[in-house]
């Protein structure tokens, strides 16, 4: 049975990925802070293994890696929008706080991930980040977040590079406008925005983590067809 660890698995896109990898027989690894809604999934699906955690607490993630053992993907997939405005208006505490989700603790989730690929026996494995439309193109009003998701693909491209070596792909996935908790705030304050089913982006991380070994989707964007991608702002 293949093996998948998603970080921020308690809503959204993550609990939508976890989902479809469960129903397609994965060995399914939840990472989030609320450790009732990861019990709640693991009581539906056999193959669920709930290991809540903050994804900003190296200890508390380097346990549930270590409880999880053999690691075919990770999706790292945790994130928050943080507060809008122009940056003169945005506090550094908030500021601070996406840079440590967002930044920091993909960087945790990527660093564990690597090394348990590199040391395990067949080794190697996938690196699934969750960039966003805003790498390319940003939002107004969104400074904290569209900054944190350029570096996400910064470490994309890298850990494609380092990860050569010992049989680490890594990919990125764009989204844009999935049907989440998050995005109903959006659709709040910018009426008629367009958006897509969620599990549009649940089913295109499953077709990446599918890739045979010596095949990779490096960048990858799924999005509401009629949203104002190319040239919004």
């Amino acid at each position: 049975m293949k093996s998948i660890m998603i970080t921020g698995a308690s809503s959204g896109i993550g609990h939508a990925t976890a989902e479809v990898f469960l129903e397609a027989g994965w060995r399914v690894g939840l990472i989030a802070r609320r450790a009732d809604r990861l019990e709640a999934l693991a009581d539906r699906y056999e193959s669920a293994v709930p290991l809540p955690a903050d994804v900003t607490d190296p200890d508390g993630m380097n346990s549930a890696f270590e409880a999880f053992g053999h690691l075919d993907v990770l999706f790292n997939n945790a994130g928050l929008f943080g507060p809008a405005g122009t940056i003169d208006e945005i506090h550094l505490g908030d500021w601070a706080e996406v840079m440590q989700v967002n930044i920091g603790g993909m960087f945790i989730a990527a660093q564990l991930a690597f090394r348990q690929m590199r040391r395990q026996d067949p080794q190697g494995g996938r690196i699934i980040n969750n960039g966003s439309l805003s790498a390319y193109v940003p939002r107004p009003n969104s400074v904290c977040y569209t900054t944190t998701k350029h570096a996400v693909t910064g470490l994309t491209k890298t850990l494609s590079l380092d990860g050569r070596a010992f049989g680490i792909a890594c990919g990125q996935i764009d989204i844009g406008n999935a049907e989440t908790e998050l995005l109903e705030k959006l659709k709040t304050s910018q009426p008629g925005t367009e958006t897509m089913n969620v599990k549009n982006a649940a089913t295109s991380v499953l077709h990446m983590a599918e890739m045979p070994p010596e095949a990779n989707v490096q960048f990858m964007t799924v999005m509401a067809t009629t949203m104002p991608y190319i040239g919004r702002g």
